[in-house]
């Protein structure tokens, strides 16, 4: 069995330009490119091996529109798993994990999503389903008779191209322009918008509750350095030159060969000496 990862975010969400909230329009939201690409590659390979093609969001009941777009694409199944909006990554792949049906052998998912574009849900769920991945392929190949082994080409840095040979079961993640969606047919279209859809409600998913309350989210403030007061009696020239130490002598840089554990110790000495830990 196949199983093609779609998300429902909005395509051309809309920002107020004072407060910053983000607006979003269930008639401008869909899935992305890289979604829709991964449903073809998907339908592909389930055409090619004659087995079945799932597909399958986690979102609330305005993303059953995608699911009745891979329905009428050619899915023989559509699963929505029930969760907010929202959710991390790790839990997504955690309840996506949990509604795949057995025997699924191919899990295919977009790159990259349009909300987030952190693409760390297809290495989540590989690692909960204990199956090999290959992320950000822009091509794949497989053999045209029965399921075994495929192939996949990604990107690398200054326009190299990496080749992989990917075992099964596997989760793959694929770039937007690496399959373009084919056209649903009309019998098609007609007959998904009145199938049945699959809803699950993951039971394993659980989000821990902060002790104490909500929890305050900001940017990296590094620790504060402590520094001595500056001697008594000094001008204020002198005592910002104390106190940024711009007349000190420094320390010149060291090149040290260590083992690991004297390593991690030298470290710490050095950063109490500077005034960073005490």
């Amino acid at each position: 069995m196949i199983a093609a990862c779609l998300k429902w975010a909005d395509r051309r969400p809309g920002v107020d330009p004072l407060t910053g909230e983000v607006r979003t329009d269930p008639r401008t939201s869909g899935a992305s490119d890289a979604d829709r690409a991964a449903l073809e590659w998907g339908l592909r390979l389930g055409d090619a091996w004659g087995v079945p093609v799932v597909a399958i969001t986690a979102a609330g009941e305005l993303a059953d529109a995608v699911l009745r777009e891979a329905l009428a694409a050619g899915a023989a199944r559509a699963i929505r798993v029930e969760l907010e909006g929202g959710a991390p990554s790790a839990e997504v792949a955690a309840a996506l994990a949990e509604a795949l049906p057995g025997g699924v052998d191919v899990v295919v998912c977009g790159a990259w999503s349009l909300d987030r574009g952190s693409g760390s849900v297809p290495a989540f769920l590989a690692a909960h389903l204990g199956a090999a991945q290959a992320l950000g392929l822009v091509s794949l190949s497989f053999a045209a008779t029965q399921p075994g082994e495929l192939r996949g080409e990604r990107r690398l840095d200054r326009g190299r191209r990496e080749r992989l040979r990917v075992p099964l079961p596997t989760v793959l993640s694929v770039e937007g322009g690496s399959a373009r969606l084919r056209r649903a047919g009309l019998d098609g279209v007609l007959a998904a918008r009145g199938a049945a859809l699959e809803v699950v409600t993951p039971a394993a998913v659980r989000r821990a509750e902060p002790a104490g309350g909500a929890v305050r989210t900001g940017p990296y403030r590094p620790r504060p350095r402590v520094l001595p007061s500056p001697p008594p009696g000094l001008s204020a020239g002198q005592r910002v030159l104390a106190l940024t130490g711009a007349l000190v002598e420094r320390t010149p840089p060291r090149r040290l060969v260590l083992e690991p554990a004297e390593a991690a110790d030298r470290l710490l000495d050095q950063l109490r000496e500077w005034g960073y830990l005490r």
